[in-house]
C-alpha cells in the first residue's frame, strides 16, 4: 500500500515543474500540457468508486495487485512516449491504476489489521507514500533537471512491480455478507456521472456559460438517474444509507476542501519559490524539503487520533490551513515564507491523512471499499478544482508562479478553506448538543 500511494502521489505532483520541459521536448504547448496532469486525475476520480466496490465483491488483494501491474505497464508507455496524445492516453491507463489501488489498498489494511492497530497501519502507509506527495516537486524536478522528466515514470516500473509481489502474499480479503454479483447498471450510471463531472471541473471555466450550464445539466441528470437505480437495486453498487451516516460524511466533505487546500500549497509554494526568489528548479525543491517532510511525517500521528476526536481536529486543521494560505500570501522573506509553509505541510498533512483513516473507522469492515471509494472519489474530484485554480498561477513560458496571481489565488483557498473550517465546527457543536443515539446512522453504525 505504502509503494502504492507514493507512486500515484508522484505521478500527481511530480511532473509539475517538468511541463515546461515536457511541451519542448514533445513539440507541444498551450492548454494540452495541462492534461498531462488533468487527464491522470479525471480518470482517476472517475474510476475509483466502482473499483472500491469491486474490491469488496471479486477480492481486494486481486484488484490491489492488477492497479499496480496497470500502473507500471502504463508508466513505461509513459516513459516511452513519443508524442503528447500518446503520453495523455497512458497517464489515462495509469489513472485506471490508480483507481483501484488507492480504495481497495485502504480496504485491504482495514480488513488485515486488528481494529486496535487499523489507524496505526493506515496511517504509517499514508505517511511512508505520502513522502512523494509533499517530495514531488522535488524528485520530478531533479530528476527533470538532472536525467529527463520520463525518468519520473521509469522510476515507477519497479516500484509497482514490488509492491505487486509484497500485495501478493497478503491474504486474500471479500465482502462475505454480499453475493458477487456487479450492479452494472449502477457502475455505469456511476462512471458517466463522475466522467462528465469532472470534465465540468477541468474544462468547463474554459467553456463559453451555455456550454458550462448545459455540462451542469448533463452532470445533474446522470446523478439522478444512479440515485433512482441504486435505490431500486437489491445489492446496489453503493448504499445510500451511507450518506446518512453524519460524521462518515462530514470527514468526506472536510477532507475534499483539505485536499482542494493541499494541492493548491503543493502546486503553488515551489512554483512560487521560483519565481518570486528566482531559484532554480533543483534549488527550489531543496527548499520546499522541509515542509514536505513535515508532511510526510504527520500521515503516522493522525493514525494515533481518537475516532471521537477526529471532527474537531479537522476543524482546527481546516482554520490552521487558511491562516498559513492566507500569510503565504502576505510574507515578503524567504526564511518566514519557508517556516510558515513547514507548518503548512505538517497541518495539510494531518488534515488528509485523518480523512482516510477516521472515515474507515466509521464503516463496517466489509464494506470498507465502497465507503473508501466514495471518500477517494470526492477528494479526488476536489484536487482537480485545486489543479484548475494552481493552473492559473503558472507562467507558460517559463513555468513558474506569478507572484500576484499566485497571492489571490492562495487568497481564495484559504477563503473556502476557512468556510469549511467554520461550517464543520458548527455542525459538530449542533451534534454534540444533540441527544446522542446509541448507533450512528448509515452503513458504518
Amino acid at each position: 500500500m505504502s509503494v502504492g500511494v507514493f507512486c500515484i502521489q508522484l505521478d500527481s505532483f511530480g511532473l509539475n515543474l517538468a511541463l515546461p520541459q515536457i511541451g519542448r521536448d514533445l513539440h507541444a504547448g498551450g492548454d494540452g500540457l495541462q492534461w498531462v496532469i488533468s487527464a491522470y486525475l479525471l480518470s482517476t476520480g472517475t474510476l475509483m468508486l466502482g473499483a472500491g466496490r469491486l474490491g469488496d465483491l471479486f477480492g481486494r488483494r486481486r484488484l490491489l495487485v492488477t492497479g499496480l501491474a496497470v500502473f507500471g505497464a502504463s508508466s513505461l508507455v509513459c516513459a516511452l512516449a513519443p508524442t503528447l496524445p500518446v503520453l495523455v492516453g497512458a497517464r489515462v491507463t495509469q489513472g485506471a491504476g490508480a483507481a483501484m489501488i488507492m480504495p481497495v489498498g485502504l480496504s485491504l489494511l482495514t480488513n488485515v489489521y486488528p481494529a486496535e492497530l487499523r489507524g496505526r497501519a493506515t496511517g504509517w502507509a499514508l505517511g511512508i507514500g505520502g513522502i512523494a506527495t509533499a517530495c514531488g516537486p522535488f524528485i520530478g524536478g531533479a530528476l527533470t533537471e538532472s536525467v529527463s522528466w520520463r525518468a519520473v515514470f521509469w522510476l515507477n516500473v519497479p516500484l509497482a512491480v514490488l509492491g505487486a509481489v509484497c500485495a501478493s502474499r497478503t491474504a486474500e480479503s471479500y465482502d462475505t455478507t454480499a453475493p458477487r454479483s456487479v450492479d452494472w447498471s449502477g457502475l455505469a450510471g456511476a462512471t458517466a456521472a463522475l466522467a462528465a463531472l469532472c470534465v465540468v471541473i477541468d474544462r468547463g471555466p474554459r467553456w463559453p456559460w451555455p456550454a458550462a450550464l448545459a455540462g451542469v445539466a448533463v452532470v445533474v441528470a446522470l446523478l439522478t438517474l444512479f440515485v433512482r437505480r441504486e435505490r431500486a437495486a437489491g445489492h446496489p453498487l453503493v448504499a445510500l444509507s451511507l450518506f446518512r451516516n453524519g460524521p462518515y460524511m462530514a470527514l468526506t466533505l472536510a477532507g475534499a476542501a483539505a485536499n482542494t487546500t493541499t494541492v493548491m500549497f503543493l502546486f503553488v509554494v515551489p512554483l512560487t519559490l521560483q519565481g518570486q526568489w528566482d531559484l532554480s528548479v533543483v534549488l527550489a525543491g531543496t527548499a520546499f524539503l522541509a515542509p514536505a517532510l513535515a508532511m510526510a511525517l504527520a500521515g503516522p500521528l493522525a493514525g494515533r487520533v481518537p475516532p471521537r476526536a477526529a471532527v474537531r481536529l479537522m476543524a482546527g486543521c481546516l482554520c490552521g490551513g487558511a491562516l498559513v494560505l492566507a500569510c503565504l500570501a502576505r510574507t515578503s522573506s524567504f526564511t518566514l515564507y519557508v517556516a510558515v509553509a513547514t507548518v503548512g505541510g505538517a497541518i495539510l498533512g494531518v488534515a488528509n491523512s485523518l480523512t482516510l483513516i477516521a472515515t474507515q473507522a466509521l464503516i463496517r469492515p466489509e464494506r470498507a471499499g465502497e465507503a473508501s471509494g466514495v471518500t477517494k472519489t470526492v477528494i479526488t474530484v476536489a484536487a482537480g478544482l485545486g489543479v484548475g485554480l494552481a493552473g492559473a498561477v503558472t507562467d507558460q513560458d517559463r513555468g513558474v508562479g506569478s507572484e500576484a496571481v499566485a497571492d489571490t489565488a492562495l487568497l481564495i483557498t484559504a477563503s473556502g478553506c476557512l468556510a469549511a473550517s467554520v461550517a464543520l465546527a458548527v455542525w459538530n457543536r449542533l451534534r454534540e448538543g444533540m441527544v446522542r443515539p446509541d448507533r450512528a446512522g448509515g452503513i458504518g453504525g
